[in-house]
């Protein structure tokens, strides 16, 4: 029993961070939510369960739904998620043993609702040990992938790798079974820990680690560093600012965007701040905006920690511009997410075609209303975490439609092999190994 409560606070923390995203909550900040109280190695083990769940819910489902009479929509949501997180424990974690599985499952059903719950779980997830092999001390080995996929393509890969049919569907369009299938296995790995020079550079960086004993490595294209760490906040120089967590695709839209020395820059959507940190290491003056008070609060505690001054958080609507013309906006839009699936579990299940047409609409009246706000000759830069035509290359047509004042304008910045044929940026995880990513570089007429 003392081991069971000594294990049960982890598993809470990622049964609230289930119930907040399912809620509409991003996984970030449920989380953030929901491990403050932890030590660290509890917040690492709350963060896997639930960011696993996520990855492989279907899966999951497919393993506890016919030991269900009525399936997993006959069981109360949150005994659902207890479920998850005991089959998850049970069918991928090596270091977890069995029975500390199903008596931590229990222990939280019974918290949840009572005994009958708790017989209930324990009852299922018995079976889910005996069937997968763990009651033995053995997990069943992932299934071998074969080139060609039998039957509805779509279906198969969506139910193998849990995502909506309908986003599988698109990509098999556009990336074929092979391109798919890659992305989908990257989606479900879990992304490395990079870092980006804030107050500090990159030889700097490297030099701090290798003292403390850490290794590193370069990020992809040398946009930031590769640590084996999970907590930035245990690396070295954290507190003073030397360094700020960025996806090395979101580096180099700020590489690609290529603002000119000393440029006055709004950032008109720029919560919780890694390309404002970016910018003010070039920039004259960062006016970095969000709509929402509370990602403006998390906006200046990292500006705070890791600018160099110039950056500065305002509350705004990007739909409002507070501000004069400047010489360059950045739009980094809200999107659907598909580029960052793996570092966001939970996006992959908010994602819908109508999301997709209503972020879509969002975005051009961002574009419209924020191009008023660029002085002639300066640059408006567009850009999402999206891999959809819809709210990247599509949505840069249908502004250069409406906008005859604004031309694509390419910089060099960065490898072409990033570049589509018109010079966008285009980074695509299955193919650079970091999360996707759209940029356009618009310059209006002077």
């Amino acid at each position: 029993m003392a081991d069971t409560a000594a294990g049960l606070g982890p598993r809470r923390a990622a049964l609230r961070i289930l119930e907040a995203t399912g809620r509409g909550r991003p996984f970030d900040a449920a989380r953030d939510d929901a491990v403050a109280s932890l030590g660290e190695r509890d917040r690492r083990l709350a963060h896997e369960l639930a960011a696993g769940v996520l990855r492989r819910r279907t899966e999951l489902d497919a393993a506890l739904a016919p030991l269900l009479p009525r399936g997993l929509a006959g069981v109360a949501p949150r005994i659902a998620d207890v479920l998850r997180l005991g089959a998850y424990q049970l069918t991928a974690l090596d270091r977890v043993p069995p029975h500390a599985a199903v008596s931590t499952s229990v222990a939280l059903a019974r918290e949840a609702a009572g005994a009958r719950a708790a017989g209930f779980v324990n009852a299922v997830l018995r079976r889910v040990a005996e069937r997968s092999g763990a009651a033995a001390g053995e997990r069943i080995p992932p299934t071998d992938h074969p080139d060609a996929v039998p039957g509805d393509a779509a279906e198969e890969l969506a139910r193998r790798y849990s995502h909506p049919v309908w986003l599988v569907r698109r990509w098999l369009e556009r990336y074929g079974p092979a391109g798919t299938r890659a992305l989908l296995e990257w989606n479900n790995t879990v992304p490395p820990l990079v870092i980006q020079p804030a107050r500090s550079d990159l030889k700097h960086l490297r030099r701090r680690l290798a003292e403390a004993g850490i290794e590193c490595e370069p990020a992809p294209f040398d946009a930031g560093l590769v640590t084996g760490r999970r907590s930035p906040r245990r690396l070295p120089d954290y507190d003073e600012g030397a360094f700020f967590v960025q996806d090395p695709a979101h580096a180099l839209v700020v590489r690609y965007a290529d603002v000119p020395p000393g440029a006055t820059v709004l950032d008109a959507c720029a919560a919780p701040g890694g390309k404002a940190l970016a910018l003010g290491r070039r920039a004259g003056v960062v006016v970095a905006a969000d709509a929402s008070p509370v990602r403006v609060r998390r906006l200046a505690e990292n500006l705070g920690r890791a600018g160099r001054g110039h950056e500065h958080p305002v509350v705004a609507d990007a739909a409002l511009p507070p501000i004069r013309q400047v010489d360059a906006v950045l739009v980094d839009a809200p999107c659907l997410g598909t580029g960052t699936f793996a570092r966001h579990p939970d996006a992959r299940w908010k994602a819908s075609p109508d999301a997709l047409g209503r972020l879509a609409h969002t975005q051009a009246t961002l574009l419209d209303r924020t191009a008023d706000v660029v002085r002639p000759g300066g640059l408006l830069v567009y850009a999402t975490c999206s891999l959809e035509p819809e709210e990247n290359e599509r949505q840069v047509d249908r502004f250069l439609a409406r906008h005859p004042e604004f031309r694509l304008a390419p910089s060099a910045t960065v490898p072409a092999e990033l570049l589509t044929e018109r010079g966008e940026l285009q980074i695509l995880p299955h193919r650079h190994r970091m999360d996707g990513a759209f940029a356009a570089r618009l310059r209006k007429v002077a």
